[in-house]
């Protein structure tokens, strides 16, 4: 088949490698210049690792295995500590956190040259009979027999199907940067999650040198912009304890990225036809369980699983669209309560830290497709 994939992001990128894989022929049509490299770090779980080896995309020498993950309070008490490479073993794939660029490139090198065409901004689509056709803001036009929408949050081919967006802001967002930090997390195999009473801060050793870091503080769209947004983070959360002040200390005005928190329901059906949806075009979600671009290859490989000598394509989309909106639906369910940033020390510590890793490895199995 001809599949015209919207959007060259994590999930259009591996939709296509996947599909290629599948004999079909895939182009990708990117609104920008180029690949968008922007998102500081991503971390994949066993199940994003898994899906990426599955469809032949190597991470050698990318990024930073993930061993611990610790929740601290403010005041530098420890109050769990989940082992999460118990998951890595049970479900044979490792945890990694790699910069965003890393991946995309990974994911881009995988397709074959010119497989991604670039200044194609979507404008709209429409069906008729076996073929979809999408309009470009240039004025072009292409036709293929099955089109996804995966250009992300603010998707045009979304807003078409479902008549706008429905996601709306959670209360929080994130200040975050990928930087150079001289500390031990940095090196580590073990990423940290720090909470109190003015939000939470992550740190995640990325490779390269590089410290994946961020601060998560309360938010609305109708507040205006701090005139000086790292000002404001060290005003917040300069008394925190190591290694958060150090971390302020090495963070620069332009290492700094906002990324405001949407969250929705997941329908249960995304698309009609021979069109769908992947991605955060089909399910926006606070980044509180770290799972957005593991659920943007969740799509794209149940996607390529699906259409593998299916006889009706708009069968198999809705088929598609059913067996993810019921992983994907969970995950952003429990991330839109945005519970991590809430600090409930007492409650933390209640969990025993076994206990901890055995419940991560049974989550990680619950929302995927792939592990399941």
């Amino acid at each position: 088949m001809r599949v015209l994939i919207i959007g060259a992001g994590v999930a259009g990128l591996a939709a296509a490698v996947g599909l290629r894989a599948g004999g079909h022929e895939v182009t990708v049509a990117e609104a920008d210049g180029a690949l968008r490299t922007t998102g500081a770090a991503v971390t994949l779980w066993s199940n994003g690792t898994g899906i990426l080896g599955d469809l032949g995309v190597s991470l050698d020498g990318a990024g930073a295995p993930i061993d611990v993950l610790e929740q601290w309070g403010e005041d530098g008490r420890r109050l769990i500590t989940v082992d999460v490479a118990r998951a890595a073993r049970v479900h044979g794939h490792p945890h990694i956190c790699l910069p965003r660029r890393r991946l995309i490139e990974r994911l881009a090198g995988a397709l074959p040259p010119g497989a991604v065409e670039f200044g194609r901004a979507c404008t709209g689509i429409a069906q008729e009979g076996g073929t979809v056709r999408a309009v470009f803001a240039d004025g072009s036009a292409a036709e293929a027999d099955l089109l996804v929408g995966a250009d992300g949050r603010r998707s045009v081919v979304r807003d078409h199907l479902w008549g706008g967006d429905p996601a709306e802001p959670s209360g929080w967002g994130t200040w975050q940067g990928l930087t150079p930090v001289p500390i031990d997390v940095t090196s580590s195999h073990r990423g940290l999650v720090i909470t109190g009473r003015a939000g939470s801060c992550g740190l995640m050793p990325a490779g390269e040198g590089l410290l994946q870091w961020w601060f998560d503080m309360p938010w609305s769209p109708g507040e205006p912009p701090p005139a000086s947004p790292l000002a404001e983070i060290r005003k917040r959360f300069g008394h925190w304890c190591a290694p958060v002040p150090e971390v302020l200390e090495a963070a620069r005005e332009s290492d700094l990225e906002f990324f405001p928190h949407h969250r929705h329901r997941v329908p249960r059906t995304w698309g009609t036809g021979r069109v769908t949806l992947a991605g955060d075009a089909a399910h926006s979600m606070p980044p509180a369980r770290a799972q957005g671009a593991n659920q943007a290859l969740e799509d794209a490989w149940t996607l390529a699983a699906v259409l593998r000598g299916a006889p009706a394509v708009p069968a198999a989309l809705r088929g598609y669209e059913r067996r993810r909106a019921r992983k994907a639906g969970i995950v952003a369910r429990h991330s839109a309560t945005e519970d991590v940033n809430k600090y409930r020390p007492l409650l933390s510590r209640l969990v025993p830290d076994s206990l901890a890793g055995v419940y991560y490895t049974r989550w990680l199995a619950r929302i995927s497709d792939f592990l399941a």
